[in-house]
């Protein structure tokens, strides 16, 4: 096993967010499932909840490319944080309007009632917690228009339960939660992972006890897992590269597991 196994094993958990490393797992994809089967429901707004590290980038971007051969779709992956702003790119993406100067909420209410709809529109915004409670209010609004359809994640803390409630409670037709994955999950997780990148030499070397470790430290959190396998694919690489004879290639060493979490501060030295 030659060093660059370990380097293209190290990429395949960069923190990014592309429908490509989407992984099937059977109740991560009923979810999903659920969640296009929702889009086709006659709702004004499905939210999209779970902790940080979830997978709701994932689910949004997957969404995004998987309706967008078919339907009107358009994804906000960074909020726009100004009303204005925000409205112009929508009064952009909907209506094909180009605004030069302030767009207010009144403003664009007055021009969407007017818009003839054949294909509504969806809109999927991520990472909606860092909309202030005063835009989220207006995005409620329009969403009554019935001329926009929104999807939109946030994460679960007692914050957002609370934003959820007192913005959506009835607007909200369909509420779909995400969870950490089980140490079973993860397995099969990090091993598609690895495997879709053609890295079966390292996915066989992820055991069961292995897995449990790694569970443990993480949680079954995504995001917290691919932090954690790509430090350890680092360090596997630099072992590799400076003193090879202590790689067992056979079995992920639980030393490095360990390494690895307290440089990514999930375990304490």
């Amino acid at each position: 096993m030659e060093i660059n196994i370990f380097e293209n094993s190290k990429d395949v958990f960069l923190d990014t967010v592309n429908a490509k490393d989407y992984v099937q797992l059977d109740r991560v994809s009923t979810i999903y499932q659920s969640l296009k089967d929702s889009v086709n429901k006659p709702l004004k707004m499905i939210l999209l909840f779970g902790r940080p590290g979830t997978g709701k980038s994932m689910f949004l971007t997957k969404l995004y490319n998987d309706l967008s051969m078919t339907k009107t779709v358009h994804l906000y992956q960074t909020p726009i944080l100004d009303d204005s702003e925000f409205f112009k790119r929508l009064a952009h993406d909907l209506l094909n309007v180009k605004y030069k100067g302030e767009l207010n909420f009144t403003q664009f209410m007055k021009i969407i009632e007017e818009h003839v709809v054949d294909d509504i529109p969806i809109v999927l915004l991520d990472e909606a917690q860092l909309y202030s409670g005063t835009l989220m209010e207006k995005i409620r609004l329009l969403s009554d228009t019935r001329k926009v359809k929104f999807v939109i994640t946030l994460h679960k803390t007692e914050k957002e339960d609370l934003i959820a409630k007192e913005h959506f409670q009835t607007r909200i037709w369909e509420t779909i939660e995400l969870e950490n994955a089980s140490s079973s999950e993860l397995k099969i997780y990090i091993q598609k992972k690895l495997m879709k990148s053609n890295c079966f030499d390292t996915a066989n070397m992820f055991h069961k006890n292995t897995v449990n470790l790694i569970h443990k430290l993480t949680n079954g959190n995504y995001r917290d897992t691919n932090k954690l396998l790509y430090t350890l694919f680092d360090i596997y690489a630099n072992y590799m590269k400076n003193n090879p004879s202590k790689i067992n290639t056979s079995q992920i060493s639980k030393k490095i597991i360990e390494m690895s979490a307290i440089h990514t501060g999930l375990l304490d030295a």
